[in-house]
């Protein structure tokens, strides 16, 4: 139940982020939110090194490293993608992505599920579709562009999740505090080289920040909870993120929401109450 609780939490973190950063990313080019965003979400991890503790050791650094390198992959995709819009169709592309990697990884490793699982597991993959498949006559539909940029974004963040994964369990913060030291150089000199292409528009400060502190948090709860649980378990429940994106975007920007999304959400609902008897 802790593990299921932290990957619910990571999810909503995620969404909320995502949205966030979406936003920002409208306002200014997206090189210019993440610029705000990686040093916003490395701040907060080193807030945590005193509380959660860290141990670099090789494995961690390496590992740690790797996820950096998602990370930075996955900030300037996912918030180019969604700042194409519509995100109400996006972000579940992206998630559905996100999700059948790890599962995949999980499995190969030789997790097992009980029956329960069994069934909640590809019931939160059918979930992700129909929250995705959700647009009907007269809502937009993304752009090939659009889409494949998602396809992209949830590859790169699978990978971020499994090198997460991967590091020893008894390294604390150190994979997180790695991984952001390392997506926030890579951000700030790919700023730097294309300083001339990123437009005279200033980011969103606030809602950049807040973007980087809750992502980073999600991070944090996605790597406690695969520390207590399965692999495959927690990724599929963190991938249920567009949820918490669709509903915002639904109240913030009026994106509509179809019934086939509406249901796709009480289908996430069932999912996790089975994952949770597994």
């Amino acid at each position: 139940m802790i593990a299921l609780l932290l990957a619910l939490g990571s999810s909503l973190a995620y969404g909320c982020a995502d949205f966030l950063g979406g936003l920002g990313a409208r306002k200014a080019h997206v090189l210019r939110t993440v610029m705000i965003a990686a040093p916003a979400s490395l701040a907060v991890e080193l807030l945590l090194w005193p509380v959660l503790g860290a141990s670099f050791s090789a494995a961690a650094l390496g590992w740690g490293a790797a996820s950096g390198v998602a990370s930075a992959a996955a900030f300037a995709l996912l918030y180019k993608t969604l700042a194409i819009g519509p995100m109400n169709v996006l972000s579940p592309v992206t998630a559905l992505m996100s999700a059948v990697l790890p599962v995949g990884v999980g499995l190969l490793q030789g997790e097992r599920l009980a029956t329960a699982g069994l069934i909640g597991l590809p019931l939160a993959l059918v979930a992700v579709v129909l929250v995705s498949a959700g647009h009907g006559a007269g809502a937009a539909r993304p752009s090939r562009t659009a889409l494949l940029l998602a396809f992209g974004a949830g590859a790169v963040i699978a990978l971020q999740l499994v090198f997460l994964h991967q590091a020893p369990s008894d390294s604390g913060v150190a994979p997180l505090i790695v991984g952001r030291t390392v997506s926030s150089a890579v951000t700030l000199t790919a700023a730097a080289l294309m300083r001339r292409r990123l437009g005279p528009e200033r980011p969103a400060y606030a809602m950049s920040a807040a973007a980087g502190v809750l992502d980073s948090l999600a991070n944090l709860m996605f790597l406690l909870a695969v520390r207590s649980g399965d692999l495959t378990v927690v990724a599929v429940i963190t991938a249920l993120y567009p949820a918490g994106t669709v509903l915002l975007a639904r109240g913030v920007l009026a994106e509509r929401i179809h019934r086939g999304q509406l249901v796709g959400l009480g289908t996430a609902a069932v999912a996790v109450s089975l994952l949770a008897l597994t």
